[in-house]
């Protein structure tokens, strides 16, 4: 027997139980109105972006990096093992918690305007997390997670994400026609109409088709896009009604810093990479150099590896628990959590991501996705080849 297959008969996940911890977080918003409780601290009516932005990082820079693979011998039993998606099952019932508590909180405290608008925001950092946790069911073939993941996604009104990200976003992924990729040069605040109309366009585009395809109307319950978003509107009426209509730009407010937080997300993930055409016209095969990627260990923990994007898109039917480094894949300087306080200004970073886009083609920029209108600017500053 090997040295390898005996490491592998032995390897057990340490972080097994830590996966867990993405259920809890979905409880920011109430954990900090106990805080505001306690000490009366105002503040604490926007924990979830303080703890986000703030705590993650700082817990991601003193635990560090994990650039540990599970064994691939070992990958099989961890993809079967149902733990691993009850871990994400939990978090969906607690999402609804906070949402259902901020509608409470709205509602019925005497609370002033940035008490109301950060309540929105923290809570709808849970419904951007949570967008999170309907990428990971989205990816499954089971039934029952293909609606949870649905459900996951209502409080943000963007279950058209079902469609898109799977069918849309992974074929076109690091390419000028997918809408989620960004470009070197190219600020979150450009970025972010682009994607949000751009992916909105092209689910009802694709399921059009495939309903098309099957003999449906587009109008029909088939529509998984009407569906998603029959949930949404659903949900948001029998909250209004039950809470009163002081909660409705509440709802909004929360859904749509929801959506932006997957937005900011996409930004970072693909920022100045593209994959290259072939003689035949078609793109190459997805490698994991076509996706920023990160180890940081807390972060991975709290978003079930997203930060392993490369190994996901490289090979999308990998679950989170088995998802790989690569020592080719380009590395973000930190976790996401930090990196999406840098996207916000754009300034800061171009600074430090345009560089990292220029090094990672060698100083080739004609390797990678370049703004239009900057290409002139970018190339007389970074190329080198």
């Amino acid at each position: 027997m090997s040295t390898a297959t005996m490491n592998a008969d032995h390897w057990v996940d340490q972080k097994k139980y830590l996966w867990l911890l993405g259920a809890p977080v979905m409880l920011l918003p109430i954990i900090g109105y106990a805080l505001f409780e306690l000490t009366g601290l105002g503040l604490f009516w926007w924990f979830s972006p303080l703890f986000v932005y703030g705590i993650i990082p700082l817990a991601d820079y003193l635990i560090g990096e994990d650039t540990s693979n599970p064994p691939e011998t070992v990958v099989p039993r961890l993809e079967k093992e149902r733990y691993y998606r009850y871990a994400t099952y939990l978090a969906v019932p607690l999402q609804y918690v906070s949402l259902v508590w901020g509608c409470w909180a709205v509602a019925t405290l005497d609370l002033a305007w940035w008490a109301y608008l950060g309540a929105a925001v923290s809570v709808g950092m849970v419904s951007g997390l949570a967008i999170n946790t309907g990428h990971e069911l989205g990816h499954k073939t089971d039934g029952f997670e293909q609606w949870l993941a649905k459900i996951a996604l209502a409080s943000s009104w963007y279950g058209h994400f079902f469609v898109e990200h799977n069918r849309g976003h992974h074929v076109r992924v690091a390419t000028p026609e997918d809408p989620a990729s960004s470009r070197m040069g190219e600020s979150f605040y450009a970025f972010l109409p682009r994607t949000v109309f751009g992916s909105l366009r092209s689910a009802w585009e694709i399921e059009a088709k495939r309903l098309q395809r099957n003999g449906h109307s587009v109008w029909s319950i088939h529509n998984n896009n009407l569906q998603a978003w029959s949930m949404s509107l659903v949900l948001f009426v029998g909250l209004t009604a039950y809470f009163g209509w002081i909660v409705l730009p509440f709802l909004i407010i929360q859904a749509v810093y929801g959506f932006s937080l997957l937005e900011v997300v996409n930004y970072l993930e693909h920022y100045g990479l593209r994959r290259q055409k072939l003689d035949s016209g078609r793109y190459e095969r997805c490698q994991p150099r076509h996706s920023w990627n990160s180890n940081h260990t807390v972060t991975n923990l709290l978003l079930y590896q997203l930060q392993r994007h490369s190994d996901h898109h490289a090979n999308p039917t990998r679950s989170y628990q088995a998802l790989r480094h690569f020592d080719e894949a380009p590395q973000l300087p930190s976790g996401y959590a930090s990196m999406i306080v840098l996207a916000y200004v754009p300034s800061l970073w171009f600074r430090v991501m345009d560089p990292k886009v220029a090094a990672h083609h060698n100083g080739d920029l004609t390797q990678a996705s370049l703004q239009p209108g900057k290409e002139a600017a970018l190339m007389a500053r970074y190329h080198q080849a």
